[in-house]
């Protein structure tokens, strides 16, 4: 049993939005649940009636018909979601137009916006104007190479108002990364950065994007936004215009275009780390849905909340925060580094925004533990409600940190899912107690099991993550995959008409004194094509993570499988801090920290320092570019890692032949 860290308490209980909504099903249909799981379960049970029940409950804005509400096939992919209903998604994320906050905006240098919810309507409509004075048509793209700023977000709900989908790509990307995604689906409009500021430098994007144009023979216009102050101009070679002469100084009224439930909102893309990215399409009724509940319900926001997520407009978290707007909540952004111009820069703006609901990824929560960083001492941290932690699985003694030297009275939400649903599979929950390393629940209407390798369901024990029946979020279809093959490849290929997500996991059942189950948590062991198997034990790498946490030399490590012998043997790679050296004896410390908490299969047969770790753009790191170098094989796509050079330090290792 995992430690109990946090439970809310019969106020937070009975305030809650879960709770108001669980009324709502009570009143409306005479339901009640008398545990979380209960709830879930009927969410599964009776997919129809619960899906209706957030259009009507959250006052979805549409034409919906919720007479049509799911349409069954023998193909899992083939199932469509409110048939004919409409929607416009920019509608929905622009509630109102008055002085309430909508937006505020931090960079590195200090600068700060903020933008009313009046302000943002006003310039929605200006954009949305110019893009159909440019004749932007519903199901065109348009695409940003943007940073984490208010335009994105202006531009995007500009598209999504007039039915045209939305792709974006941060601007660390190369020019091969960009092409790789935006070639494929041929962006009407390119909107992009003349530069940004990263760690306190200046990085100019102009050659970038003049290349990146030219490479585009669909673009019939480039916008560019001046974000870097007193950038020297650039001799762009395609029809360009800047983003204040893009504005109208008039513009129509802004209206917007009633599309198909399943009609494309967002093109997001694979990791593309073995090869050209997948161009996943995310349907705007879908998207809308599962947002709204994962937000309003999981998340606990409301109109009062500022909301913060440390992201880029290249990760999935981006669009997830956005739709915060759809709460009437304020949204607030930061471009830059975490740990510039201090260490404590996020807990800076949490501080000074009054921040409710932080999010950040979990590598950046363990650099702040490694980094001593104390906010519960240096920070008044008294309106942060939620924490929320993503994009790797949440160690438990990052957990212990939170509550240690964050806050002790909050609700600490390790979520899981990810690109391909656009949402989450697990995530957290403001009505049930937080146990040291899990995620408290499986969503709301995800029907979300454990499946060992012969696609047997295990009440108990480590396996597979698949989602069993279809959900909204769930991608409408790859772009330029007619036949279907590289989607049903994806995701149906281990389990028959099952979504198998790629996640190695398990759940961990907490009973009361009846023996009754009242709360199933959740752990990730890690990525499932990345799980070790020595001896044919299966091993997830976050298992091993979790123990090299400890290890106070240790920055970050990544392990692999390598074969070995007709066998698989583990290899740990580790990056120190600063000046430190792996000796005998630090091996030694590592291996008896991972033996003590683990199994003896567990302990590496090798341990060597790096003095670098391959990451993704947005900050995962890649077990498989790594065991691909190591076993001689190529590495096919380098553009989509953000440090692809670190790749060398684990290539022809002498080490490994022994």
């Amino acid at each position: 049993m995992n430690k109990l860290l946090w439970a809310p308490d019969q106020a937070q209980v009975a305030n809650a939005n879960l709770t108001h909504f669980t009324a709502y099903l009570a009143e409306q249909y005479g339901l009640s649940f008398d545990s979380y799981p209960a709830l879930h379960r009927w969410t599964i049970e009776h997919k129809e009636l619960f899906w209706s029940s957030i259009i009507q409950y959250f006052n979805i804005k549409g034409d919906f018909d919720l007479t049509n509400t799911f349409q069954q096939s023998s193909i899992f992919r083939h199932c469509q979601w409110f048939p004919g209903s409409t929607l416009n998604f920019a509608e929905n994320l622009l509630p109102k137009s008055n002085q309430d906050m909508a937006i505020i905006e931090h960079n590195e240098k200090g600068a700060r916006q903020r933008l009313s919810y009046a302000d943002l309507y006003s310039e929605v409509e200006r954009v949305a104007a110019s893009m159909r004075e440019m004749n932007i048509v519903k199901g065109d793209r348009v695409a940003g190479f943007l940073p984490n700023c208010s335009e994105a977000i202006v531009a995007m709900l500009a598209a999504s108002s007039i039915g045209a989908v939305w792709s974006s790509c941060s601007p660390d990307f190369g020019i091969q990364g960009v092409i790789d995604r935006l070639g494929q689906i041929k962006p009407k409009l390119l909107i992009a950065t003349n530069g940004y500021q990263y760690s306190g430098k200046r990085i100019s994007t102009s050659e970038r994007v003049n290349n990146i144009a030219e490479l585009l023979p669909s673009l019939e216009k480039l916008v560019i936004l001046e974000y870097l102050e007193d950038e020297p101009a650039y001799e762009y070679k395609v029809r360009h215009t800047t983003w204040r002469e893009f504005l109208p100084s008039k513009s129509s009224p802004l209206s917007f275009t009633p599309i198909e439930f399943s009609d494309p909102l967002y093109i997001m893309y694979s990791s593309g780390t073995t090869g050209v990215p997948k161009c996943i399409v995310h349907s705007a009724g879908g998207t809308l849905l599962q947002h709204v509940k994962e937000l309003a319900l999981h998340t606990n926001l409301t109109e009062a909340d500022n909301i913060f997520y440390y992201t880029t407009c290249g990760w999935m978290m981006w669009n997830w925060l956005v739709s915060a707007l759809s709460q009437g909540a304020t949204v607030t952004l930061f471009d830059g580094s975490p740990f510039y111009p201090s260490p404590n820069t996020l807990f800076n703006i949490a501080e000074q925004e009054r921040i409710s609901i932080l999010g950040a990824s979990a590598k950046y929560y363990a650099a702040c533990d490694k980094a001593n960083l104390n906010p519960r001492n240096t920070h008044n941290l008294s309106s942060l409600k939620t924490v929320l932690s993503t994009g790797s699985p949440l160690a438990h003694e990052t957990f212990d940190y939170l509550y240690r030297d964050v806050k002790t009275d909050m609700c600490v939400s390790s979520i899981s899912g990810g690109t391909d649903i656009i949402s989450c599979f697990a995530l957290g929950n403001p009505t049930l107690p937080v146990y040291r390393g899990e995620l408290q629940c499986a969503g709301l209407g995800m029907d979300v099991s454990f499946y060992d390798d012969h696609g047997n369901m295990l009440e108990e024990g480590k396996g597979e993550l698949v989602c069993k029946t279809p959900f909204p979020s769930m991608p409408t279809g790859f772009w330029n995959d007619q036949d279907e093959s590289k989607y049903q490849s994806a995701y149906f290929e281990s389990f028959e008409n099952c979504w198998a997500h790629g996640d190695y996991g398990e759940f961990i059942p907490h009973t009361n004194n009846a023996n009754e189950i009242i709360q199933r948590g959740v752990i990730i062991h890690g990525r499932s094509d990345a799980v070790l198997n020595p001896g044919g034990v299966r091993i997830g790498t976050a298992e091993i993570y979790r123990q090299v946490e400890k290890v106070e030399s240790v920055l970050e490590s990544i392990a692999i499988g390598q074969q070995w012998k007709d066998d698989v043997r583990v290899i740990l790679f580790v990056k120190l801090k600063p000046e430190m050296v792996l000796n005998d004896t630090l091996k030694a410390d590592i291996k008896a920290v991972i033996k003590a908490n683990t199994t003896p299969r567990h302990v590496p047969a090798k341990i060597i320092q790096v003095e670098d770790i391959p990451r993704t753009i947005s900050g995962k790191i890649v077990e498989l570019a790594v065991r691909n170098i190591v076993h001689g094989l190529e590495v096919k796509n380098k553009d989509a890692l953000a440090n692809p050079e670190a790749l060398r330090f684990f290539k022809g290792l002498k080490e490994l032949e022994s």
